[in-house]
């Protein structure tokens, strides 16, 4: 008679999955800073110096970490096409952002780019074909009104570089719906290595009529800190779905509105109004309710 597989006892899965949010939470609180160091930085520097700083740091990184580990296996991938595609969409996202970065509050953005998991369930039901209760419906139109209420005309954020933020979101949706495709075939360390080539290649191209060496110590320093915030943070957000499911950690990762509103306020001295407050809130309940009933459906 064959054993019942192991299972781990309640309280060491509690332990295992509380490792995997503090993951998520360090990996939000990283990628804010990314953010807001971004925004302090583009006072001084293009978009598309950050740009390259960000994907030199990301490959130069990933590369010295794996190399020693593997080899020349650290290039082996399932598909080229898929992890091109990939390094595509998250380089075209980054640029997008920074440029929203240089125009509006990091609060308001990060909140605004947390409709991306609201967007996944639109991709879902009419790309991917899978069924979308009601509720996570009536999150979604939720999420909607929340970001616009934080991106509404004469409100804090200019509307233009509002829909422009709206992009950077449908763009990030498009990535983390081939993320989730490539990971049946593909090693997630290799998908960061190539993403970080690939983005390393086209800002290197974007940078070459653009590059204008950094003039002051403090400009090298707070470019390196962006490559180096950015890069830790998805690695800790690998770490974190690694330990938990995805409805355990996706709730938390909307403690990033709160890092980058608190950094915003801390560097730029800025507290988003009544009415975008009330909308950011509404882009976190909606997102959290959306992953907590995605998460009671799943086997």
């Amino acid at each position: 008679m064959t054993k019942p597989p192991h299972r781990p006892a309640p309280s060491a899965q509690a332990r295992w999955w509380g490792s995997g949010i503090a993951f998520a939470v360090l990996a939000m609180a990283s990628l804010s800073f990314s953010d807001a160091t971004s925004q302090w930085v583009l006072l001084s520097v293009s978009p598309v110096m950050v740009l390259w700083f960000r994907y030199a740091v990301q490959a130069l990184g990933t590369t010295l970490v794996l190399g020693p580990l593997r080899g020349r296996a650290m290039w082996r991938a399932h598909s080229l096409r898929w992890q091109l595609l990939r390094g595509l969409l998250m380089v075209s996202c980054s640029l997008l952002a920074f440029y929203c970065l240089q125009r509006m509050p990091v609060a308001e953005f990060t909140a605004t780019v947390m409709l991306t998991p609201l967007v996944l369930t639109a991709l879902a039901r009419f790309v991917m074909k899978e069924q979308v209760s009601p509720l996570r419906w009536l999150m979604v139109l939720g999420g909607l009104m929340g970001a616009m209420l934080v991106i509404r005309p004469g409100g804090q954020v200019d509307s233009s570089v509002g829909w422009m933020a709206l992009t950077v979101v449908l763009t990030y949706a498009v990535f983390q719906a081939v993320t989730s495709h490539m990971t049946r075939t593909e090693d997630p360390a290799v998908m960061q290595l190539y993403t970080g080539w690939v983005g390393w290649a086209v800002s290197t191209l974007l940078v070459l009529n653009a590059w204008v060496t950094p003039q002051s110590g403090q400009e090298w320093v707070l470019l390196l800190l962006v490559g180096l915030a950015a890069t830790l943070g998805q690695y800790l957000l690998i770490v974190a779905f690694s330990k938990a499911p995805a409805s355990v950690v996706s709730p938390f990762l909307y403690t990033g509105v709160g890092f980058s509103t608190l950094l915003g306020w801390w560097l730029f001295d800025h507290i988003p109004d009544a009415l975008a407050l009330t909308g950011m809130g509404l882009v976190v309940l909606c997102g959290v309710v959306s992953g907590r009933t995605q998460g009671a459906r799943k086997p």
